[in-house]
């Protein structure tokens, strides 16, 4: 390891520093990051999900938070929106966090509020390649493939089953 260059200390040239903490963009940030989150999360009484490891469950009484963690980007989410919001704004006081509001995308899935629920779509992903080869006033046309059958790959090859 050098002194990086513009910081040199030439009265004494062997010396460097050492970090306290990882530094936004270092290839150990991320998992410095996901830590120090798991470990805060797991202290108010989270639990991590057994089908998957960034996905952490809150359940007491009739209460149940969901938090989503991708990289740097959280999606919160429970049946009570009045503690949602005070745990947002606990997790805020330990970490720098903007609160984006409700959800509208999410790992480029589009999220739209109903009165059923929610309606997860990719149309973006539909869009852009139709505007991109100037065909998105092209018309709509019906599959030709029957409702009653059914397409089998047989020994890699497709096949139409007509039972």
């Amino acid at each position: 390891m050098v002194q990086p260059p513009g910081f040199r200390d030439l009265s004494k040239p062997n010396h460097v520093c050492k970090l306290n903490k990882a530094i936004y963009s270092l290839k150990q940030a991320p998992r410095a990051w996901y830590t120090a989150l798991k470990t805060v999360i797991l202290q108010m009484g989270f639990h991590n999900s057994k089908a998957d490891s960034s996905l952490f469950i809150y359940s007491n009484d009739s209460n149940l938070y969901y938090l989503l963690v991708y990289v740097d980007d959280l999606v919160i989410t429970g049946n009570n929106p009045t503690l949602v919001t005070i745990f947002i704004q606990q997790l805020g006081d330990m970490f720098s966090l903007k609160d984006m509001g409700s959800l509208h995308f999410f790992l480029g899935v589009e999220v739209i509020p109903t009165r059923a629920g929610l309606f997860l779509t990719q149309h973006k992903y539909v869009r852009e390649p139709l505007v991109n080869t100037n065909m998105s006033d092209a018309k709509d046309i019906s599959t030709p493939l029957s409702t009653t059958q059914s397409l089998q790959l047989v020994d890699g090859t497709a096949a139409v089953d007509n039972t």
